[in-house]
């Protein structure tokens, strides 16, 4: 089993790979035009299409202290249902790199990508009785990036087992297996990632077996310094001047009032722009929110507000 240091130094390579980061960009959200995966999040880049990235906002909606956690709970069903559709939804996309600052995000991302990739990476490693960090790093890439089982097969039924033909000449051609898949891909976007294997393939050169730190990834220096962890401070600056709108007694008033009433006019919904949120603002609110797939409360915060231009 790889130690502490080296399962870091393998994590930071493929956060490399997905986000350019060593640490990987928490909050990256991504969507790219023939990707299979659709909507993409996170340090590793989980996927709506997978359903993975339901059960990632679905842990940190669960998850004490969690921001963003009711903005997120309203799109939990969607997630669940793989509905492509939120590929084009720009509010959710906006909450999720927001909630990506979120410490409580960061600590269920690392639990999550842990669960869902490294443990499952390292079991299959210690099947094949690898030795070395550098094939758990391989596996691992793979696992996250997908199809580390096709390719392992193929790599088996070309060469050998690794048990026959040794771990590490078993690696170099599984490397170079998967470099030949990816860049025959007919996805012009899996034939762009061939530098993953490229980047292997380096590290295999230079007998990096060990992941001997300092090295380099894609121009990035990965050492003991840069694998530092580096919590986020929350603490904010907001000086309280935007009100959260809603139903109250007594009832709210006000330019801000009037200012949500205007932007729902110009949506088409009729209400009064009279500075009072009585009733008929709560209605219209609750209509609003619906029909954008927010939370129909009538309260009026940062996601509403995002949601009517304001």
């Amino acid at each position: 089993m790889p130690t502490v240091l080296q399962k870091k130094t393998a994590q930071a390579i493929v956060n490399i790979f997905e986000t350019g980061s060593v640490h990987g960009d928490y909050g990256q959200v991504t969507v790219q035009r023939n990707d299979a995966g659709h909507l993409t999040y996170g340090r590793s880049q989980t996927t709506l299409a997978s359903g993975n990235l339901h059960l990632l906002v679905k842990s940190y909606c669960e998850a004490p202290g969690a921001l963003f956690a009711g903005d997120l709970d309203t799109y939990l069903n969607r997630l669940a249902a793989r509905d492509l559709a939120l590929d084009n939804d720009a509010i959710l996309r906006d909450i999720l790199h927001d909630a990506g600052g979120d410490p409580v995000m960061h600590d269920v991302q690392n639990q999550f990508f842990d669960r869902v990739y490294w443990n499952p990476a390292a079991q299959a490693s210690a099947n094949l009785n690898f030795t070395e960090a550098l094939s758990a790093a391989v596996v691992y890439d793979s696992c996250i990036h997908g199809s580390w089982h096709k390719v392992r097969d193929v790599t088996t039924a070309q060469l050998g087992a690794p048990s026959v033909v040794g771990e590490r000449p078993w690696i170099e051609n599984y490397v170079r297996t998967r470099k030949n898949w990816l860049g025959s891909s007919p996805n012009p976007l899996l034939q762009r990632t061939v530098y993953r294997m490229e980047s292997f393939e380096q590290m295999i050169a230079s007998a990096l077996w060990g992941l001997t730190l300092p090295m380099r990834v894609r121009g990035v220096t990965i050492d003991l310094d840069a694998l530092e962890e580096r919590t986020p401070v929350v603490a904010s600056a907001d000086d309280n001047t935007q009100r959260t709108l809603y139903l109250t007694t007594p009832v709210m008033s006000g330019k801000d009032v009037e200012a949500i009433q205007t932007a729902l006019q110009k949506l088409g919904i009729s209400v009064d722009n009279d500075g009072v949120f009585g009733q008929e603002t709560d209605t219209a609110v609750r209509t609003f929110q619906r029909s954008k797939g927010l939370k129909g409360d009538g309260v009026v915060g940062p996601a509403t507000r995002a949601a009517l231009g304001l």
